[in-house]
């Protein structure tokens, strides 16, 4: 018989000892003779068998149905001495005797659990709906979502979507209702249009306020068109939330009208220590070709219109010829702990590497994280330092180049010759383009901000926020020569450097008050932000073939080709002052007041300083006696707020004031001395090109909201309902003056009367159960319907969408017009194709000529609903997530096909779509007028990401002495989508803007949207 265990063996000896038989223990005997060795160990060891205060507590911790909690927290009372559950809710922990063992996991009741001589506990936590509130990061500050009064929505990290996520936005995709997230194109680290309750404003875009550990971020650019959040490593996040009505933004005043994003980064935790190591590796093609002839097909048709083919012979698919499968590998490693209460730490670094579908398309970031806090002066001292440094290099292809080749290239032609790219007549090989053309940029950011607190008296704090964002960005565009084609004989390259820093300088005070049943939280702050940008870009031309990139050959200007500069600099500065008081009375009745007054150097100089009230009450219905036998509700708050919000991000710098260039054109010069000969010896004109309008101010949005918060049957099914009205007023243009005799054509101003209108509902809903003790599930999802309407308009129409093109370029699609939605389609209505073998369209002012009075409003490109469900089923160790989302009620206008696919391009040998084809009566010379022909449904339903995971029990594979935590995953993203839009993507915005006003459901050569599966490993220690 064998006895591993050395107190067993020393147990056994005893009795052995006693009766003089002889026993194997592992390898070797032991007798009567050999315990005398053992005596002194033997003491020691029967001490703490019989007498020692530690005992090993095994046990498990349930929810109020039986089903396992994992990650809850254990903890010896009065001690560091903790861990956690694992995926079962298993747990084991040494504690002396008569112990207390403290209990809790969030939405739960914690318990305490007195160690007797039971080395088994088995807990059962109730659900608690004070606890359930959890605590969100609010304007300033954090409250229990019990007390919140605003609007305001949150996701946490174990929530975020999954896959391949290159920035902060990714994440929010279809989780939280009246928030639309949509990617402008498929490219790696492209920008998105994050819409928070529908479009309120003309030029200042959609784009929220975003605040990364209470530091405010500048949303200017960085020098290349790319998403501004890319330096943020997603896997750094632990929550994000989503501040949406006036209550919850006033606070940030002059910057808050399109919502804001407070992103809260990961902490370390006290008596936790952690390391985690996340690897992962991705594979993306594209998800969705567009069906272009093939190459019979392309014979055939060429043929059937009236061309002369020109057939090369081969059967070349050019968009797959020109896409790739994409790799892209993510690591991320990260360390965090804490000391009791005293100090904790969470330290990262990262390495993400994601590749396009198109050649010379990528995004790399190096990225590392040290997040401190530490206290001291029993816990009156409180400080906080958060630092982040990355290095985003990006690279970028000739992307609109790149999908009119795979799609119009003619198809018989070979790609390679002789293993190397084929040679066409007047026509640049995109393969070859792939090798000439670059465009890349190298982004340097660090973004750090420490804030000491200290207790002043108790019950008042001062807060110091003191904090820099810098960033650093050069870009590289260059062609290098290509002798073989004209017009490609000579390289270019355009350069830029740009930089960008902001600094933050904030003080608050706070105090808290809690007596009886009354409890208020009054803070009081002063706020100094400066933002500056310094650019040079620089344009050189002529470069000859000799083997060397321009980028590397000595830069100089040529007569023939003068060297262009332009440059750009701007200092912004924000004072801001500022207060919110929140009351609660017997944790019923709710009251929370906000005012912010914002002087910006945006503004004109009589209106330098806005203010932006706003005032919210609350009510907690199922805290009132009457619903204290109520067995179905255990949350129910009754919200309901009016506040005031600005937006200056449609001013940009220096406008409000005058303008002057010098020149010597004809009409801004004139002779002097009466010596002059020519225009060179006239003297320079001083000419004006911006006028000074001192009343310039922001935008100001106007909002109210009456809300409905509850949780059902034991908090499991839980929601929220909201109805907003949001009224943007004093919108900014830049405008075409009334009077023509002025020194300049256009100004900037606030349109009087103008306003944008949005209204809405959104619903959100949870539901958590189980089938059985081993299997439970989580549904849920949202939906929201926004009306945005623009009225008082004194212009027919602002345009914010233009065809491009030859024989189209300045023809309007969509824009601003009175009573319509913004985004509003306006074109001609396409009919048919008429005996002579034109475009039809309907005569609206039947005077039987097709004239731009005859357009008409067909559809906006704002979606009016947005909607998104999820399902999560978790058995054992497996678990099992879908996440879908989709949009209605909007169109796309396709200036893809537009621009391709017509019958006329056909006859000369360029590939298209059946859509060229479909009506035979067409004349090859039909022109590509800008009409509903192209104008598409852009509704959708998407499955946006899948997730299989499976959590290893270390025990069970022998590891139980190395990782804490072992788990897999399997990430599928944009499995499929369901559409009747033909483009690559439904999810598309690809026009350019016009005059700053951003425009919307545009599909121009977009580069297409990937579907992607990852292989993740995840490993903690």
């Amino acid at each position: 018989m064998y006895f591993k265990n050395r107190r067993t063996k020393i147990g056994i000896a005893l009795l052995l000892a006693i009766s003089g038989n002889s026993f194997l223990f592992g390898n070797s005997k032991t007798t009567c003779k050999s315990i005398e060795k053992e005596r002194v160990s033997i003491e020691d060891s029967l001490d703490s068998v019989l007498f020692s205060d530690q005992n090993a507590v095994t046990g498990q911790v349930m929810d109020e149905t039986g089903a396992p909690l994992p990650g809850a927290s254990v903890m010896e009372k009065g001690t560091n001495n903790g861990t956690i559950t694992d995926f079962d809710g298993n747990f084991t922990i040494n504690v002396d005797f008569g112990a207390t063992l403290q209990i809790s996991y969030l939405g739960y009741s914690p318990k305490e659990i007195v160690v007797g001589t039971n080395s088994a506990i088995n807990v059962q936590l109730e659900p608690d709906a004070t606890q359930l509130d959890d605590v969100v990061v609010v304007g300033y500050g954090t409250q229990r979502k019990s007390d919140v009064t605003g609007s305001i929505a949150s996701v946490k990290s174990e929530n975020f979507n999954k896959g391949v996520v290159a920035n902060p936005g990714q994440l929010l995709q279809g989780k939280l209702a009246g928030v639309n997230v949509t990617n402008v194109s498929g490219e790696p680290g492209a920008s998105q249009n994050i819409i928070i309750r529908g479009v309120g404003s003309l030029r200042s875009g959609t784009t929220p306020l975003f605040v990364v550990d209470g530091f405010v971020i500048d949303n200017s650019s960085i020098g290349v068109a790319s998403n501004p959040l890319n330096f943020i490593n997603p896997q750094d996040i632990a929550t994000m939330d989503v501040l949406k009505d006036a209550s919850a933004t006033a606070i940030y005043g002059a910057r808050a009208a399109n919502g804001v994003i407070v992103i809260t980064t990961k902490k370390g935790q006290a008596g936790k220590t952690e390391m985690n190591l996340n690897v992962s590796t991705a594979f993306a093609t594209i998800a969705n070709p567009i069906d272009v002839f093939s190459a019979s097909e392309f014979r055939n048709q060429v043929n059937a219109v009236g061309g002369n083919l020109l057939d090369a012979g081969a059967n070349t698919d050019w968009q797959d010829e020109l896409t790739r499968t994409g790799i892209s590998k993510n690591i991320n490693f990260s360390m965090s702990g804490g000391k009791s209460d005293s100090f904790n730490y969470f330290v990262s670094t990262g390495v993400d590497n994601q590749q396009g579908t198109f050649e010379n398309s990528s995004l790399k970031r190096y990225s590392g994280r040290v997040n401190l806090n530490q206290k001291a002066w029993d816990g009156r001292l409180n400080v906080d330092l958060n630092l982040t440094a990355s290095r985003t290099l990006n690279e970028r292809p000739d992307a609109g180049a790149t999908v009119v080749d795979m799609l119009q290239l003619n198809p018989t032609f070979s790609p390679f010759t002789n293993g190397e790219p084929s040679f066409y007549d007047e026509r640049l090989n995109p393969l070859v383009r792939n090798r000439i053309y670059s465009d890349d940029a190298v982004s340097n950011r660090i973004l750090a901000n420490i804030m000491p607190s200290v207790e002043i008296i108790k019950g008042l704090t001062y807060k110091l926020n003191l904090g820099v964002d810098y960033s650093s960005t050069t870009r590289d565009v260059q062609r290098i020569p290509f002798s073989l084609i004209e017009g490609f004989e000579f390289g270019f390259l355009n350069t830029s450097a740009t930089v960008n820093s902001n600094t933050l300088v904030e003080n608050t005070l706070t105090y808290t008050y809690n007596k009886g049943e009354h409890n208020a939280t009054i803070l009081g702050g002063h706020s100094y932000q400066e933002t500056s940008l310094e650019q040079k870009m620089f344009e050189l031309d002529d470069f000859a073939d000799n083997g060397i990139e321009p980028r590397y050959q000595d830069q100089i200007s040529s007569e023939r080709f003068p060297t262009t500069l332009n440059s750009q600099a701007f200092i912004n500065e924000l004072q801001s002052f500022f207060g919110r008081v929140n009351y609660g009375y017997a944790d019923k009745y709710l009251v929370t007041a906000t005012m912010r007054a914002d002087g910006s150097s945006r503004f004109g100089k009589n209106n330098k300083y806005g203010y932006f009230p706003s005032i919210a009450l609350g009510w907690n219905i199922s805290n009132e006696v009457f619903m204290s036998e109520n067995s179905i509700f255990n949350n129910l708050k009754l919200r309901a707020s009016w506040g005031q919000t600005g937006n200056q991000d449609g001013i940009p710098s220096k406008v409000s004031l005058a303008s002057y260039i010098d020149s010597k054109n004809e009409n801004d010069t004139y002779p002097i001395s009466g010596n002059e000969v020519s225009l060179a010896d006239y003297p320079f004109g001083t000419v004006p090109v911006r006028t000074a309008f001192p009343d310039l101010k922001w935008e100001v949005t106007t909002q109210t909201n009456i809300g409905l918060d509850f949780a059902l049957w034991q908090n499991k099914l839980t929601g929220t309902l909201d109805y907003f009205n949001k009224v943007t007023s004093d919108v900014v243009l830049f405008a075409n003056r009334v009077d023509p005799v002025q020194p300049t054509e256009k100004i900037w101003t606030n349109i009087p009367d103008l306003e944008i209108k949005n209204t809405g509902v959104e619903l959100a809903l949870d539901y958590r159960g189980s089938f059985t003790n081993d299997f439970t599930f989580n549904v849920g999802g949202n939906i929201s319907y926004t009306d945005n309407r623009v009225e008082n308009s004194q212009f027919e129409v602002i345009t914010t969408g233009a065809a491009q093109g030859a024989g189209q370029t300045g023809a309007t699609i969509n824009g601003y017009i009175n009573n319509e939605a913004i985004g509003a389609f306006f074109m001609k209505d396409f009919e048919g194709i008429n005996n002579e073998g034109e475009n039809q369209f309907r005569d609206v002012v039947p005077d039987g000529v097709s004239l731009d009075n005859d357009r008409i409003v067909a559809g906006s490109a704002l979606p009016d609903i947005l909607y998104a469900f999820y399902m999560k089923f978790n058995y054992n160790n497996f678990d099992l997530g879908f996440n879908f989302n989709g949009v209605s009620g909007n169109k796309i206008y396709n200036h893809t096909a537009m621009s391709l696919f017509s019958k006329g391009q056909l006859s000369r040998n360029l590939n298209t779509t059946p859509f060229a084809v479909q009506f035979p009566a067409e004349t090859l010379s039909n022109s590509n007028e800008v009409s509903t022909r192209y104008l598409e449904d852009g509704s959708f339903l998407r499955l946006n990401n899948a997730t299989l995971g499976y959590t290893f029990s270390p025990s069970s594979i022998g590891m139980e002495d190395l990782v804490n935590n072992l788990r897999l995953t399997i990430t599928g993203q944009n499995l499929f989508v369901i559409t009747d839009y033909s483009g690559f993507d439904p999810e598309v915005n690809t026009g350019d803007t016009i005059d700053g006003i951003q425009t919307f459901g545009i599909d121009r050569f977009t580069y297409p949207t990937p579907r992607t599966l990852l292989i993740g490993l995840n490993v903690s220690f």
